[in-house]
């Protein structure tokens, strides 16, 4: 019997496992026969972080898989020698988790969901739709790991002829607050990044959204089908399962060091046209050639 542990920091990730735990019965790890899966979800209570890879580590895990990027830090901090996955992680050179892509050496490695690009092509969609769009806001949680990396990639992508409006978001209490302070600086549309507080408040983010008429953009196609205006990014899913052959290789023995660093492969753009109607904007043609659903 081997026994993997899984720790996120909130639900939306945590769903994922039941499909993935059939990836690995696929590849001859059966739960309850010769694998044990021990989940730690923090629901968006990342301080909650620390102690529950704690928990897993006593558990004496043969492997923890760690979902974004403050959960694989907190994985790091505790595993002392236990191997790591990671997925939804941007980028992994960065935060220091590995040495590099090709080579990560020591106990981790996993897929990234490569954000440095994301912001750029949500920027480019949002002004394709939005007629004279000169002003974006962007949620932003300094309280979030992967925030201040994010914010980075934003800023870059926002260069080319965007002003852009940072509001601070670290609970469900300041998003109203934060969208009307964006409206009072004039912006016409809103960029979401991919934290847990904001998966989770989803709903909550595009109802103000469409009460400040705003444009909005993720980066999951969640977020679109909850009625945002656009996404944009990788499949979350397809991360999530990836880690499969990763977690078998590693189970047989392979070394963490050995594997290199998978990077997202398939990228979505779902569109919503019902919220475009709502927020009386026209999806334009060229935009609508290049999504990988429209929500009519």
């Amino acid at each position: 019997m081997r026994r993997i542990g899984i720790l996120v920091p909130a639900t939306n990730s945590a769903g994922m496992i039941p499909e993935f735990s059939r990836r690995l019965a696929a590849l001859g790890w059966i739960e309850g026969r010769n694998l044990a899966i021990e989940l730690r979800n923090a629901q968006t209570q990342l301080e909650r972080l620390p102690a529950l890879a704690k928990e897993l580590v006593d558990l004496k895990a043969d492997l923890i898989i760690s979902v974004t990027t403050p959960a694989t830090r907190i994985a790091i901090a505790a595993a002392g020698s236990i191997p790591i996955v990671f997925t939804w992680v941007g980028d992994p050179v960065a935060a220091k988790f590995v040495a590099s892509l090709a080579r990560p050496g020591g106990t981790v490695t996993g897929v990234s969901q490569v954000q440095a690009d994301l912001a750029a092509k949500q920027l480019e969609f949002l002004r394709a739709v939005v007629p004279g769009l000169a002003r974006v806001a962007q949620l932003y949680n300094p309280k979030y790991a992967g925030g201040p990396m994010n914010a980075k990639y934003v800023e870059a992508a926002a260069r080319a002829g965007i002003s852009l409006v940072r509001v601070t978001v670290t609970s469900a209490a300041d998003l109203e607050p934060a969208f009307a302070e964006a409206a009072r600086e004039k912006a016409s549309a809103m960029l979401v990044p991919p934290e847990p507080l904001y998966a989770e408040q989803g709903k909550r983010i595009v109802q103000l959204a469409k009460q400040f008429r705003m444009a909005s953009a993720g980066q999951s196609r969640e977020y679109a089908a909850a009625g945002g205006l656009i996404s944009y990014g990788a499949n979350y899913a397809d991360g999530f399962m990836r880690m499969a052959p990763y977690v078998d290789k590693i189970l047989r023995g392979a070394r963490p060091a050995d594997l290199p660093v998978q990077l997202a492969d398939r990228f979505e753009l779902v569109v919503n046209r019902k919220t475009a109607a709502e927020l009386g904007l026209t999806i334009p043609q060229s935009v609508l050639l290049q999504a990988t659903e429209v929500i009519e």
